[in-house]
């Protein structure tokens, strides 16, 4: 039977460094309003970025940087794949094992709407472009919101390392490899058209042993050693 072993804890904060598009699934449309509206907060309004969003890109690019995609361009259920291993994997045969992912990614809250307040929608920003038609040279103009640069998001990740898990302690190198990933690429759409670059500036990394939760406190580690220099408060930029 699988025995937790310990929690890893990431902490910090995704900073948008040029605009983001995390569209939602809305269907109500005004005339003249955006084609494309960002997710929000259904009670505060506020934009945020998804934590099924970030773990998603994670482990896509996790996976094209291992060359371990799965079939039809998925996830790769291979149990002996490091991503598998770490992100969860599903049997369509149901006498064969499944795991979990052993990574928790929160969804990133807003932390800095008070910087925000005089964007041109609420906490959010138009973005206009235009496409034209090659034969009939017809434009198309549509508007997407999206969050301006400068947003500031809570990151917050738990990763569970169980006393089974082949390559367990090798798991945070896995996020923190992840997120360089995603610092070199994007989250959200039109990534190819300037949106979506973020940086991470992570605060500190620790972990709680299994004793923590059988009521020794001081069975906690200080990880933020492990910290990549291009995540760092002090680093101004993810660029070489």
């Amino acid at each position: 039977m699988a025995q937790l072993n310990k929690k890893i804890f990431i902490r910090g904060e995704i900073i948008a460094e040029t605009g983001i598009m995390v569209g939602s699934s809305s269907t109500a449309f005004e005339i003249g309003g955006t084609d494309k509206t960002v997710v929000r907060n259904p009670v505060t309004k506020l934009p945020y970025i998804p934590g099924s969003s970030l773990k998603g890109k994670m482990r896509s690019l996790f996976e094209l940087n291992r060359g371990t995609i799965g079939e039809d361009n998925g996830p790769t259920q291979d149990p002996t794949k490091e991503a598998a291993q770490f992100f969860g994997h599903i049997n369509r045969n149901k006498q064969k094992k499944q795991q979990p992912s052993r990574l928790i990614v929160r969804d990133g809250e807003l932390l800095n709407k008070e910087d925000l307040s005089g964007a041109e929608l609420l906490y959010t920003e138009v973005k206009a472009e235009n496409s034209i038609d090659r034969i009939t040279s017809e434009a198309n103009p549509r508007f997407f919101e999206r969050v301006p640069k400068g947003a500031r998001f809570k990151l917050d990740m738990v990763i569970n390392i169980f006393q089974d898990d082949p390559n367990g302690e090798r798991f945070l190198e896995y996020a923190l490899q992840s997120l360089e990933l995603v610092q070199d690429d994007y989250i959200g759409g039109g990534g190819s058209r300037g949106n979506g670059e973020v940086r991470f500036v992570i605060k500190k990394i620790f972990a709680r042993r299994k004793e923590y939760y059988q009521g020794n406190r001081d069975a906690v580690e200080d990880l933020s050693k492990s910290i990549p220099p291009s995540m760092k408060k002090d680093s101004a930029t993810n660029a070489a």
